[in-house]
Parts: C-alpha cells; sequence; structure tokens
C-alpha cells in the first residue's frame, strides 16, 4: 500500500567537464554557467559550480516521488549537456575524470575554494571527481541521527551498487570507484561514526572542528552525515551515475534506506555497529572490487558474494519499499545493475571493445539532434 506522505527526497550530481576535442578536463564552468542560465529548461540556480572549474553540478527540487526525480534529472542532463556542448565541452557522466589532464585546473573562485586549495595543496588539484548525492527528508535532527546510525552498515553495498569510476590519469586504476578513494584522502572522511542520537552527532562535529583541522561542518564528507543546510539525511556513497536509470534506482535505494532506519529506530532496533575499522575495511573492498567478487555482509562481518549481499539489503528494504511504492521498480532496477554491470564494468567494456574514443562516447554522449 502506498504511504500517503511518503518521504520527500531531491537529488545531487555531479559532472566533469572535458574538451569536445581532446576529452581532457576543460576549465570552463563559468562560460557552461553562463550558457546553462541563457537557455529556456535551465533555472539560473539550478547549476553550480564545485571546488574546481572543470566540474559542475545540478540539484533537482525537492521531489516526491521517483517519477519525478526521472523528469526533473532528464531535464537537468538534458540541458546542462547541450549547455557544455554550446562551450566546446562534454559533459562526462563518471565519477572521475579519465584521461590526464595537461595542466593543473584551477580551482574556483571563492575565498573558501582558494584556502582549500592553500591548506590542502595536491589534494585539491587532484579532485577531478564526480559524486552522486542524494536528501531524504526527515521528521527532525534527532530522527535523522537516529536513521543515519541504522542505514550506515550499508553504505559499502552503496558504493558497491554505484561503482563508476574506474580510469583515472589515462590508466586503469584496478579500482571500481576510485572517486572513493580519492576523497577518502581527506581528512573527515569515509563511513560516518556511529552516534546514538543527534546530541552525540553534534559533540563528535564539535570536536572535529575543535582540532582547528577542518574550517567549517561542510568538510564533513563522510558518505553520509546530517545536512547543515536542509532537513534531511544525505548519503553521499555513490559515484554519478552513468545514465538516468541507475541514478534513478540508486535514488529510491536511499530513499528506502532512510525509511527503513527511521521505522527501525522508531522501533527501538538495535543498529548494527561493526568494530571500528570494519566499515573502512567494508568501504574499501566496495570501491576496488564493485559487484565482482564478495562484499562484506554488513549482517556477519564477513565476505559473501556480492549478489548475494545485494538480494539481502533488497529485502531488508522491502517493507519501506513497499509503503513507498517503489518495491518493482528499483527491484528491476538494482538486477538490471546486477545484469548488465556497474558504470565501472561498462566503462571497462567500452574501452575494450573501441578505446578511448568507445569510453568517451560512452560516459559523455553528444547532444542528440532534434527530432
Amino acid at each position: 500500500m502506498r504511504s500517503a506522505t511518503p518521504s520527500t527526497l531531491g537529488v545531487e550530481e555531479e559532472f566533469v567537464l572535458l574538451d569536445a576535442d581532446t576529452g581532457l578536463p576543460a576549465p570552463r564552468i563559468g562560460a557552461v554557467r553562463a550558457a546553462a542560465r541563457h537557455g529556456p529548461v535551465l533555472g539560473g540556480d539550478e547549476v553550480d559550480n564545485e571546488l574546481l572549474q572543470a566540474l559542475v553540478e545540478v540539484a533537482t527540487p525537492v521531489c516526491t516521488g521517483l517519477d519525478e526525480v526521472t523528469g526533473q534529472l532528464f531535464r537537468l542532463r538534458q540541458a546542462l549537456t547541450e549547455a557544455a556542448s554550446a562551450c566546446g565541452c562534454r559533459l562526462a557522466a563518471s565519477g572521475a575524470a579519465p584521461l590526464a589532464a595537461r595542466v593543473e585546473v584551477p580551482v574556483t573562485g571563492g575565498r573558501r575554494y582558494r584556502e582549500m586549495r592553500a591548506d590542502a595543496g595536491q589534494l585539491v588539484g587532484e579532485q577531478l571527481i564526480a559524486g552522486m548525492h542524494v536528501h531524504v527528508g526527515v521528521p527532525d535532527r534527532g530522527a535523522a541521527a537516529a536513521a543515519l546510525g541504522q542505514l550506515r552498515p550499508w553504505l559499502p553495498v552503496l558504493i558497491a551498487l554505484g561503482a563508476n569510476s574506474p580510469y583515472w590519469q589515462g590508466g586503469d586504476t584496478g579500482y571500481a570507484s576510485w572517486r572513493t578513494v580519492v576523497f577518502g584522502r581527506w581528512p573527515v572522511s569515509g563511513p560516518p561514526p556511529f552516534t546514538a542520537d543527534a546530541a552525540g552527532y553534534d559533540r563528535r562535529v564539535r570536536a572535529l572542528l575543535a582540532t582547528g583541522v577542518i574550517p567549517d561542518r561542510h568538510q564533513l564528507y563522510w558518505h553520509a552525515r546530517l545536512s547543515e543546510d536542509y532537513p534531511t539525511l544525505e548519503v553521499r556513497a555513490p559515484d554519478v551515475q552513468l545514465d538516468l536509470d541507475d541514478a534513478v534506482t540508486l535514488a529510491g535505494v536511499v530513499r528506502a534506506l532512510v525509511a527503513t532506519g527511521l521505522r527501525r529506530a522508531r522501533g527501538g532496533a538495535r543498529p548494527l555497529d561493526p568494530p571500528p575499522g570494519v566499515l573502512d575495511a567494508a568501504s574499501w573492498h566496495a570501491a576496488r572490487h564493485g559487484l565482482t567478487g564478495t562484499l562484506v555482509d554488513p549482517r556477519r562481518g564477513a565476505p559473501v558474494p556480492a549478489p548475494e549481499v545485494v538480494a539481502a539489503l533488497l529485502r531488508h528494504l522491502t517493507p519501506a519499499l513497499d509503503e513507498l511504492g517503489d518495491a518493482e521498480r528499483v527491484t528491476a532496477g538494482v538486477r538490471r545493475i546486477l545484469d548488465a554491470g556497474t558504470g565501472a564494468a561498462r566503462q571497462r567494456a567500452a574501452f575494450a571493445a573501441a578505446g578511448a574514443d568507445g569510453l568517451l562516447d560512452l560516459i559523455a554522449p553528444l547532444p542528440q539532434p532534434p527530432h
């Protein structure tokens, strides 16, 4: 039965701008944003810059269902592809820039990003990575913290399902999600710590800020976190997705994870809290292998064939998926990823078949002419 008040959600997608001729990162965010603003489809506040000038981000409005998410992401992707093309760029739906930059890509103008460059050095220069962030509406900050505690053991499975960044600096990294590895080098990153409630979460954050190592809460780069700007729980584990269907599938998985976490917390269910280091190891393993081989089963802390762990995730989410009316769509989408392969697997297949040109055609297709 469909819920009368399904949780709201919104999706942010980051993309890499590549030069249309060379396939190298193109620092043209200013021109792309200007082109997008002058088009009839995108609003002025829907396209944003990121840390480096070869990255761009778009965000959907608040949505109430996956059909709405689908329509919004289609509109944003299509319009941004056309704006990028007008500036001599290809919009790459890959978690990392696959070809080597010949020159350093500058940071986007703004004091905060300039200070990050001065503070973090080469790490900032290597942030040519793109993720997908899903915000799910929650009743309050306390509920968000409780849901986060419930869902955190499943985040490595999301990394595996969403892995879409095998290539970096002109070569195959051997990883399914190299973005996860790059992002994991920030001082506050990776799996979120376990906290029992919002007070515990905020104490942890205050202690981190007190070190002076990070300047603000926006540099809490955990795979999931309480949003500081919206009444949402934000899940940041997946790479940006190759195609719309996979993006919508993962958005549905994330919404169901949050809904399940909220329900379990209300019912007093004891959350899984793996020993220190286990979630880090599970996340690294998921980034390394994606869905090939094994994943660490969050219920047992042991390696299990990846399809079995994904099936366990779907069983865990079934009541929430049924209530939200998403069961058929999300289950079919997850099966498609299992059958067709993650974005990383499809990138490798495209490169094996047609080299760099085939890879670029897959991750950064050119705009389609109007019919």
